[in-house]
């Protein structure tokens, strides 16, 4: 049978109208792609221009130290959460102990919490002025310079808080490499001599390297983009150097110069995953895929994997949660006043409207992906990836430039033409925001809408065109039913993620359109905890909604 996009022009117009949904289709994804683009373009652009003058001080002053840091917080983060995402998937799949059903669930919670969050709870208790130091001070009698006590407000201490939000990136992805593995292999290592740690060590870590590798890189890059807590603790990234010189200074130059350098290191990681997860296959040449029989502990070895499995969870989830409604209940915000619900309903709107856009974005990109497979929709969806390695911070100079270059032109020229001033049009504006959240999110939308198109059989898609559907009536009656789970789960990641992101919403959002992450930031920056703590925790309630998806899913894989 013909295809119906090849109709020669002197059919009727019904029956080319295939054609030109295509082509519509492929417009928006390549705009989609462009806008994507865009931010890193215009750094690249504005760094550039800024002069050797502005790097040469950035190198005798900066630069090094920003460097060091960042490089320092990966390093750690990276440790960190590959033994505590790694020891926790394996003691879960392979083992059975008491609560192991509980914890395989509970170990994804942390995920609900934005670093910062956990800043602003363990501040309150750690710190010099907190419970626990004055306790040890009551009781023993020290004075503030008679005894040692681990620093919170440093690099270590930043450390920590995004080990314990971010080590279920490589749980959930380890657990799930775990789990297909089949048993064979490891029963022949073992049937060979191998100690059960040795088997661990030589032939399940490797095997599921790529899975454990990409969740880390996942990490790094959340550790490299975040602003609030490394902001809050006082320890100097490229992200708090982009803020600085963009607010603090009014160095555009210097900040775009900055987001330059970050820009680079972020893709090079995300280069760098690619390479790994492309190029490291592994094979079952027996084509047997036999269950691993998990091994029973008991005795001191059960206690073991229960504490092993209960510290992140405690840490991560549990005890953040009772510091923050113990500090809500004696502070004196009331989410009932005016300008709560101001804060409230501006988040909600931002994170409802960026999801929508996103996710309707996804769609066409992945939708054009998949009628077209050629170089230029596989090079546009690479493009719109790649939002995930570019902080929310670069994103934010990357689109600020070129639209105030933009709106300063306009207001130039009809002042020049018409004796009228435009202002700024674009820049500051709730859609600029919203641009930035899609470019900054897309490549989630976009994995969770693959996830599901996967699903979707091609005869499927070759029987309503033989049935004169056109692209769009495709999409409308056959994929969006069936993807309607997966559609829904972007939705909600994309809608949490942005009631998270701080970096791109201080500095882009416009005068007097604060919202929960920004206030719960204020306050926190003004020592004012207690207060931070209340629009921290409808963060934390909202952000649960995706996990407790994701906590489903979980069961299900251990259903199967």
């Amino acid at each position: 049978m013909a295809d119906q996009t090849d109709i020669a022009p002197g059919m009727p117009l019904r029956a080319r109208r295939p054609r030109d949904g295509l082509r519509a289709l492929g417009g928006m994804a390549f705009v989609v792609a462009l806008v994507c683009a865009l931010p890193i373009v215009a750094v690249a652009l504005a760094a550039l221009s800024g002069g050797t003058e502005t790097v040469s001080h950035l190198a005798q002053t900066v630069l090094g130290r920003y460097s060091m840091t960042t490089l320092l917080l990966v390093v750690l983060v990276s440790a960190g959460t590959f033994a505590i995402g790694v020891g926790a998937a394996w003691l879960v799949t392979m083992t059975r102990f008491p609560g192991v059903r509980v914890f395989e669930i509970a170990l994804v919670m942390p995920l609900a919490f934005p670093a910062y969050v956990l800043a602003y709870a363990y501040t309150h208790v750690l710190d010099h002025p907190g419970i626990v130091q004055t306790l040890l001070r009551d009781l023993t009698g020290w004075g503030p310079r008679d005894y040692w006590f681990p620093e919170i407000r440093s690099v270590g201490g930043a450390a920590v808080m995004l080990v314990l939000v971010l080590y279920p990136y490589v749980y959930l992805l380890a657990r799930a490499a775990f789990l297909q593995q089949s048993a064979t292999t490891f029963l022949a290592a073992r049937a060979l001599g191998s100690s059960a740690w040795a088997a661990f060590f030589r032939i399940s870590l490797p095997l599921a390297r790529p899975a454990i590798a990409g969740g880390v890189l996942l990490a790094v890059m959340e550790t490299i983009a975040d602003f609030g807590t490394v902001a809050y603790f006082g320890v100097q990234t490229f992200a708090t150097g982009i803020y600085t010189s963009w607010f603090s200074l009014a160095d555009r130059a210097g900040a775009a110069q900055l987001a330059l350098c970050l820009l680079s290191f972020a893709l090079l990681l995300a280069m760098l995953e690619r390479a790994q997860r492309g190029g490291a296959q592994y094979y079952d040449p027996a084509r047997r895929q036999q269950p691993m029989e998990p091994a029973v502990l008991r005795g001191p070895q059960a206690w073991i994997a229960m504490v092993a499995c209960a510290v992140p969870v405690l840490l991560g989830a549990a005890l953040p949660v009772i510091i923050l409604l113990t500090m809500a209940v004696g502070s004196e915000q009331d989410l009932l006043s005016p300008r709560y619900v101001g804060f409230i309903r501006n988040s909600l709107v931002l994170a409802s409207v960026a999801a929508g856009i996103t996710v309707i974005a996804a769609i066409c990109v992945g939708f054009f992906l998949r009628l077209r497979p050629g170089r230029a929709a596989r090079g546009a969806a690479y493009v719109a990836r790649l939002g995930y390695a570019v902080p929310g911070g670069v994103i934010a100079v990357g689109l600020l430039v070129p639209f105030a270059a933009f709106d300063n032109a306009l207001d130039a020229f009809m002042r020049a033409q018409f004796d009228i001033s435009t202002g700024l049009l674009v820049t500051g504006s709730i859609w600029l925001l919203v641009a930035a959240y899609m470019v900054r999110f897309l490549a989630a939308a976009l994995g969770a809408y693959e996830g599901g198109q996967a699903l979707v059989p091609a005869n499927m898609d070759a029987a309503a065109r033989s049935l004169g559907q056109t692209p769009g009536g495709t999409l409308r009656r056959v994929h969006l039913p069936i993807l309607a789970p997966s559609l829904l789960t972007a939705l909600l990641i994309v809608f949490v993620d942005v009631m998270k992101e701080l970096p791109a919403t201080l500095i882009m959002r416009p005068f007097n359109f604060d919202t929960l992450a920004v206030q719960a930031y204020r306050l926190a920056s003004d020592e004012r905890l207690e207060g931070a703590a209340v629009p921290s925790l409808v963060i934390v309630a909202i952000g649960l909604l995706p996990v407790i998806l994701i906590c489903r899913q979980v069961g299900r894989q251990r259903g199967r």
